[in-house]
C-alpha cells in the first residue's frame, strides 16, 4: 500500500489572508532563518557586500588582519596575560582574548544583559529570560564596548604594546562585517562521483575554513553520492558505517555554504538505516516531507499513565505499572529550551512482571533519535531500593521534591530541568481508537442508524486524531499527549492566558519584544512538547500554534476518555457503546426536508470560497447531523432572547471530537485567528465563509464538519470594530459582543426560522466597516448557557468547477 501524506495546515484562510498561509514546518523553518534574512536585509540596506570597504579596508582584507593579529597573539602573549586582559575588561573567558584585542571588549546581551560567547562560528547568550528559557539571542556582528581596552602592565612593557594599542582607541578599531569561516572546525572526506569534481569541494571546503581528508579516520563526515549505497559502497563507506560516522549527500555540503552555517547531518543522511542502530533521524531534522509519513504510521509507545512503555517490551510477559500508597511509578518529562538546543523528554517506570523481580525503566532523549537516547531497564530485588532510586531521578530532573509533588501536585520550574507531563489515568486514542480497517468492520456490525454508524465511526478513528496532532507539531509518540490530566490543561491554559496578557501589556518594543515571544514560546513547549518547535513571533503564530494547539490537545483528551480502548474485537458492536457515552442524540436529516434545504441556502448564500496556494476551494454538504446536547437543550435557549443560528468554525478533530457534545465551552482565545481579542468566550459568525476556513482540512482530505448553534446574544450587546480593552468585565458580566467585520451579511435576506431564532442568512456584501480586523462578523457569548449545538454540516471541499451544493448520495 502507497501513503501519501501531504504537508498541509489544518487551517485554511480567506483569500485575503493568502499571504499568511504557511505550514507549521515552513513557520519552524522559517523562524530558524529568521535572523539569517535580519542579517543579509542589513547588510543590503548598508549596501555592504564581501568587496565593500570597512573603514577604508575590504573585509577580506580584515579578515587576512585578524588570522595574523592571532599568530602574533599567540606567539607573544602568555595563556596568563590573556586571562588577565579578559579579567580586566570583565569578558567571559570564552570570549577569547584575540577577539577581544582585535575588535574591542563585547558589551551585554541586548536581551537579558548576560555575557556573550563566541562558539567559534557566533556569538550566543548564556543567559537566561525565566525559570523556564534560556536567551535566544545569537549573531555574527555582537555589540562591542565603546571604550578604550584596558591592558595590565605586562602585556603595555610587552614587545607588541604597539600594535595592541592601536587597537585600544574604539574609533580605530575595524568592524566585525569580516567573512566567517562557517566550516571551521569541520573534516570532511569525499568519496564516489559527485556533481563536482573532488578538487572543486577541496578548494570550496577550505575556502570556508573548513578541511579535506582522504582517509575516514578523525573526520567529521564522509560525502557521498546517493548512489554509492546502491553500487554496495567503498571501502571508504564501510570504515565510516563501522566508525560510526555520519555519511551524508551532497546537497549538505552546498546548503551549509549557502545558509552560512553546517547544516544538521541528520537531514541529509543517506545510509545510517544501513548501521546496527537502525534509522533514528531526530523528527525535528528530518526533511519535513518526511516526518508526516513516519509520524502517520508509528505506533504510539506510551498511551497514558498505566500503560507499560512499549520499547520496554515487557507488556509482552504481562508487565504492569507499580502502584504503592495510591501513587502510579509511571512519570513523562519535557524539556524545551531553545537558547541552550534542548529539547527533550524523558520517560520514567516501576514495572511488575509476573514470576519476576520488579524492572525500573528510564529513557531521555530526543523524539526519533532513540540510537543516542539515555535509555537503562534494570531488574531489583528490593522494591524500596527501587523505589528510592525513582525518586532520586524524580529530583535529579525536576530539581523538586517527589512527595510534595506526588501528594499536593507543587512544583517551582528549575532553570534547564524537565517539567512533568501529567498523565491521565486512561488510554490515548491514537492507542485505543480504531485502527486500520477496524473502522468498516466496526460499522458494518452497529445496531445504529447507517448514516449515525458513519459519523460514529469517524468520532472513534485514530487517523482524524492523528493528523490532527502532526499537523500541529505535537504528535510525539512516546508522550500521551490525548491522555493529559485535568490538571496538566489547566497549567497549559494558565500559560496561554499569561501569554496572551504579556504580549497585550508589553511595552518593549524591538529586541525586547523578541525577548517576551521567545521566554513564552518555550514555556508553551515545555508544557506541550512539539517536534518542531520555535518562537512565536506576532497573533498570528500564537492563535494557530497555541491557543489552536491547546484546543485540540483539550478535544482529544476528552475524545480519549470517551473513546477508551477499542483495540479488541469490533463484532462486538463498540460504536453503540460509545454512543449511549455521547450525552445527546444525534439524527441524521433527510435530504428533502425544510431543515436540510434551510441550512444548505444559509451555507451557500454565506460562502466565499476558501483559497489554498493558488487553487480556489467550494463545498459540497454531504450530510447533515440534528444534535440535541443534555447539555444546553434548545428547550432552555428558547426562554432566552435574541436568538440567532450562528456558524462555530473549528480545526477538523474538534469537529469530529466529542469534547463539544459534552461540554461546549471554549477558551475563546482563538479569537487571535479572526484578529480581536474577546477573552474567553463562545465565538461563533453569521458568516459560513468564516466557519470553512477553519474547518478545512488538507488536499488529500477534503472532508470536515461545520457546526451551526443557536446563542442567545442577551438583551444588551456590545458592538466594536477594534480589539475591547477590558475583556474581564465582559466575562464577568457575560454580555454579548459583536465584532463588525469587512463584510456583512444583507440584512433585507434575514429570516426567523422557529422558536424565534433569527438566520442571518443574507449575500456579504462590504459594511461601513472596511478598516476592521475582521473579515466578517463575529458574536462572543461568555455564558456555556447562552449556546446550544444544534447541528453538524458534514462538507466535502471541491476545486472551484465543481458544483457548491449538495453532494449526490
Amino acid at each position: 500500500m502507497c501513503l501519501k501524506v501531504h504537508e498541509t495546515r489544518s487551517q485554511a484562510h480567506a483569500p485575503s489572508d493568502e499571504s499568511r498561509i504557511m505550514t507549521r514546518k515552513q513557520k519552524v523553518v522559517q523562524s530558524k532563518v529568521h535572523e539569517g534574512e535580519q542579517s543579509q536585509k542589513k547588510k543590503a540596506k548598508n549596501g555592504k557586500d564581501q568587496n565593500d570597504s570597512t573603514n577604508g579596508k575590504s573585509e577580506d582584507k580584515i579578515a587576512k588582519e585578524y588570522e595574523e593579529f592571532c599568530k602574533v597573539i599567540e606567539e607573544h602573549l602568555s595563556v596568563e596575560q590573556m586571562r588577565e586582559i579578559l579579567d580586566m575588561d570583565e569578558q567571559d573567558s570564552s570570549s577569547g582574548s584575540d577577539d577581544v584585542l582585535f575588535f574591542g571588549p563585547l558589551d551585554k546581551c541586548p536581551l537579558c544583559s548576560s555575557n556573550l560567547e563566541f562558539d567559534g562560528k557566533r556569538y550566543s547568550c548564556k543567559g537566561f529570560y525565566s525559570e523556564w528559557s534560556s536567551c535566544t539571542f545569537k549573531t555574527r556582528t555582537p555589540p562591542r564596548k565603546e571604550e578604550p581596552l584596558k591592558l595590565p602592565d605586562s602585556v603595555l612593557n610587552s614587545s607588541i604594546a604597539e600594535l595592541l594599542k592601536k587597537h585600544q582607541d574604539p574609533s580605530g578599531r575595524p568592524c566585525q562585517d569580516a567573512p566567517i569561516k562557517h566550516l571551521a572546525g569541520i573534516v570532511v572526506s569525499l568519496s564516489g562521483r559527485l556533481s563536482r569534481t573532488h578538487q572543486y569541494w577541496k578548494r570550496e571546503i577550505e575556502k570556508h575554513g573548513g578541511k579535506v581528508s582522504s582517509s575516514v579516520e578523525g573526520i567529521t563526515c564522509l560525502v557521498v553520492s546517493p548512489t554509492e549505497r546502491e553500487r554496495s559502497g567503498s571501502t571508504k563507506l564501510a570504515n565510516a558505517l563501522e566508525a560510526g560516522i555520519p555519511v551524508v549527500k551532497e546537497e549538505w555540503l552546498l546548503d551549509s555554504i549557502e545558509k552560512q552555517e553546517p547544516r544538521p547531518m541528520e537531514a541529509y543522511d543517506v545510509v545510517s538505516d544501513l548501521s546496527v542502530e537502525g534509522k533514528g533521524i531526530p523528527w525535528d531534522r528530518q526533511d519535513p516531507s518526511e516526518e508526516p509519513l513516519e509520524s502517520i504510521s508509528t505506533e504510539l509507545k506510551l498511551y497514558g499513565k498505566r500503560g507499560v512503555y512499549k520499547d520496554t517490551r515487557l507488556q509482552e510477559r504481562g508487565g504492569q505499572i507499580f502502584e504503592k500508597d495510591g501513587i502510579l511509578y509511571s512519570r513523562a518529562f519535557s524539556l524545551c529550551d531553545l537558547g541552550r538546543g534542548l529539547n527533550e523528554y524523558c520517560i520514567m517506570q516501576l514495572i511488575t512482571v509476573p514470576d519476576s523481580n520488579l524492572h525500573s525503566y528510564y529513557k531521555k532523549g530526543k523524539v526519533g533519535d532513540d540510537a543516542n537516547a539515555v535509555e537503562r531497564l534494570e531488574e531489583w530485588e528490593n522494591v524500596d531500593n527501587a523505589i528510592k532510586e525513582f525518586v532520586r531521578l524524580f529530583e535529579e530532573l525536576t530539581g523538586n521534591e517527589f512527595e510534595s509533588w506526588e501528594r499536593e501536585k507543587k512544583f517551582e520550574k528549575k532553570r534547564l530541568c524537565f517539567y512533568p507531563i501529567d498523565m491521565d489515568d486512561g488510554v490515548d486514542v491514537r492507542h485505543g481508537g480504531l485502527g486500520l480497517k477496524q473502522p468498516v468492520v466496526a460499522a458494518a456490525h452497529s445496531s445504529l442508524e447507517p448514516k449515525i454508524a458513519y459519523f460514529m465511526k469517524i468520532l472513534c478513528s485514530q487517523e482524524i486524531y492523528r493528523y490532527a496532532l502532526m499537523e500541529m507539531g505535537l504528535d510525539s509518540p512516546d508522550l500521551p499527549m490525548g491522555m493529559l490530566s485535568d490538571l496538566h490543561l489547566e497549567r497549559c491554559e494558565e500559560v496561554l492566558l499569561q501569554f496572551v496578557k504579556a504580549v497585550k501589556s508589553m511595552k518593549e518594543t524591538g529586541q525586547k519584544a523578541e525577548a517576551v515571544w521567545s521566554d513564552y514560546s518555550q514555556r508553551w513547549f515545555t508544557l506541550l512538547h512539539s517536534t518542531r518547535p520555535f518562537i512565536f513571533r506576532d497573533y498570528q503564530d500564537l492563535a494557530d500554534h497555541g491557543a489552536a494547539a491547546f484546543e485540540t490537545i483539550r478535544d482529544i483528551n476528552v475524545a480519549s476518555c470517551l473513546v477508551g480502548d477499542m483495540s479488541g474485537s469490533a463484532l462486538d458492536d463498540p460504536l453503540s457503546d460509545r454512543y449511549k457515552k455521547l450525552s445527546c442524540s444525534v439524527s441524521a436529516l433527510e435530504k428533502d426536508s425544510d431543515d436540510y434545504r434551510m441550512i444548505t441556502k444559509y451555507l451557500e448564500t454565506t460562502y466565499e470560497p476558501v483559497r489554498v496556494g493558488d487553487m480556489d476551494y467550494g463545498v459540497a454538504v454531504e450530510n447533515i447531523f440534528a444534535v440535541e446536547p443534555s447539555a444546553c437543550p434548545l428547550d432552555e435557549i428558547k426562554k432566552l432572547t435574541n436568538k440567532v443560528l450562528l456558524w462555530c468554525g473549528k480545526i477538523s478533530v474538534r469537529i469530529c471530537s466529542a469534547s463539544f457534545m459534552h461540554r461546549y465551552s471554549n477558551l475563546g482565545i482563538e479569537i487571535f485567528l479572526f484578529g480581536l481579542q474577546f477573552g474567553k468566550a463562545i465565538v461563533s459568525s453569521d458568516a459560513a465563509a468564516e466557519a470553512a476556513r477553519y474547518g478545512f482540512t488538507a488536499v488529500d482530505r477534503p472532508r470536515g464538519f461545520l457546526v451551526l448553534a443557536v446563542v442567545s446574544l442577551g438583551d444588551q450587546i456590545i458592538e466594536v470594530k477594534s480589539p475591547p480593552e477590558d475583556t474581564k468585565s465582559l466575562e464577568e458580566k457575560k454580555l454579548g459582543v459583536k465584532g463588525w467585520g469587512k463584510k456583512k451579511t444583507d440584512e433585507s435576506e434575514h429570516f426567523i426560522w422557529k422558536d424565534d431564532i433569527k438566520v442571518p442568512c443574507g449575500r456579504l456584501i462590504p459594511s461601513e466597516h472596511g478598516d476592521s480586523p475582521l473579515e466578517y462578523n463575529e458574536y462572543a457569548v461568555y455564558d456555556p448557557k447562552q449556546t446550544s449545538l444544534r447541528f453538524l454540516v458534514e462538507v466535502k471541499y471541491e476545486e472551484m468547477g465543481a458544483a457548491l451544493g449538495t453532494a449526490e448520495p
